[in-house]
């Protein structure tokens, strides 16, 4: 599908803002490193920005629906500048990135909400395949900035000052780009202009959740995003231990591994959108299954180019998986609520799967298990859930 001029314009200030996004996390960090901040407070950063997704989510989704999504898009991404603000006067790191995952966690809801808005009928997979395609070639992007400006490089020309400050003036322009872009997109205007007048939001927000979980289609399609979410978060920090304890790799080059995992999702999201019509999206099911099977391979494989392949395989496979299924929480989602409603409720759930994944590999790590063991158990469980949500789907059709 050739994108129009909307959709061109939602993909665009989607990759300039996520590519801000994960090359803020790095700025971040060297600020914190400036402040001789505690250890603790680096993987405090992540949290603080998944926790804005969980207990943000009714909100975020209600403004989605009450204001035009254009709207919501252009002034989350202006929240983004005002959290680098936060960054270059000097306030906590953890309060700036903060500020900068409520700007996220209120943009999810609007950005996807919008895509069903801009695509005909049968096309609402390729959008989804361009959106994810754009996020994941930026967060792979974006990593590679942010290293490049904690070097002196990749940022404004004229600017002066220490390394982090350069860098968070130069993301605030990156965020003001994202945030224009947005204005000349012809979306719809509000979907329910009343839903943050609602007197009981929160309520009705359970009940959005509680809609999607029950749903049959909706909730196969959310235990295997959520899986996913959950296995994508403690696979950011696998792979990174893999390249030095296992490969012998120096830790600043062991994003070579994890953008082989963003090349194979961008290629798995192409292939989504080119391939699997949104009928048949829930044909991608068995696609789990082997992901488990492909993370159990990753202990028997001890070299460089092995690992890479196999690493890319899972991101191809992960991006063929999420890329449908996403289309269908949505269609799921119009049918039974508000869209912004719905998209908030996917959001909780799989930020919180992401969260308790973290918890989970924390806990594992502080009991010392072993990388090896860590892996094959990862792989196996995702097996199971993804083996789970296909049984369930097939026998809900023949019901």
């Amino acid at each position: 599908m050739k994108p129009g001029p909307g959709l061109r314009w939602v993909v665009a200030g989607q990759f300039a803002g996520a590519l801000a996004d994960n090359a803020l996390l790095l700025i971040a960090v060297e600020t914190l490193a400036e402040q001789h901040a505690a250890a603790w407070t680096v993987p405090a950063l992540r949290i603080a920005f998944y926790l804005a997704f969980v207990l943000l989510s009714a909100h975020a989704a209600a403004i989605a629906d009450a204001w035009p999504k254009k709207r919501v898009i252009a002034a989350v991404n202006t929240l983004k500048v005002a959290g680098c603000g936060l960054l270059l006067a000097g306030c906590s790191p953890l309060l700036a990135y903060a500020l900068v995952g409520i700007g996220a966690a209120v943009h999810a809801p609007a950005r996807y909400g919008i895509l069903s808005e801009l695509s005909r009928p049968g096309e609402l997979v390729a959008a989804n395949a361009w959106l994810e395609g754009s996020t994941v070639l930026a967060m792979l992007l974006g990593t590679l900035w942010g290293s490049a400006m904690l070097r002196g490089l990749g940022v404004l020309p004229w600017l002066s000052g220490t390394t982090a400050s350069q860098g968070t003036v130069t993301l605030a322009a990156a965020f003001l780009v994202a945030a224009l872009c947005a204005l000349p997109v012809q979306g719809r205007g509000s979907s329910n202009p009343g839903a943050l007048r609602r007197p009981a939001l929160l309520r009705a927000f359970l009940r959005s959740l509680a809609a999607l979980w029950t749903d049959p289609a909706a909730r196969t399609s959310l235990r295997v995003t959520c899986t996913f979410w959950a296995v994508a978060a403690i696979l950011q920090f696998v792979v990174l231990r893999w390249s030095v304890e296992r490969l012998g790799m120096a830790l600043a080059d062991a994003g070579l591994l994890q953008a082989a995992v963003a090349s194979g999702m961008i290629a798995g999201a192409a292939a989504a959108g080119r391939w699997v019509r949104e009928e048949q999206a829930m044909a991608v099911l068995p696609v789990g299954g082997a992901l488990g099977v492909a993370l159990v391979l990753m202990p028997f494989l001890d070299t460089l180019p092995s690992t890479a392949v196999l690493l890319f395989a899972t991101g191809l496979l992960s991006g063929l998986l999420v890329v449908p299924l996403n289309a269908v929480l949505q269609r799921r989602g119009q049918a039974l609520m508000d869209p912004g409603q719905a998209i908030g409720a996917q959001n909780a759930s799989e930020n919180f799967a992401s969260l308790v994944g973290l918890a989970i590999y924390g806990a594992a790590v502080q009991l010392e298990a072993g990388l090896q063991a860590t892996v094959v158990v990862l792989g196996a469980l995702t097996a199971v859930a993804m083996l789970a949500a296909t049984v369930e789907r097939r026998r809900l059709r023949s019901a």
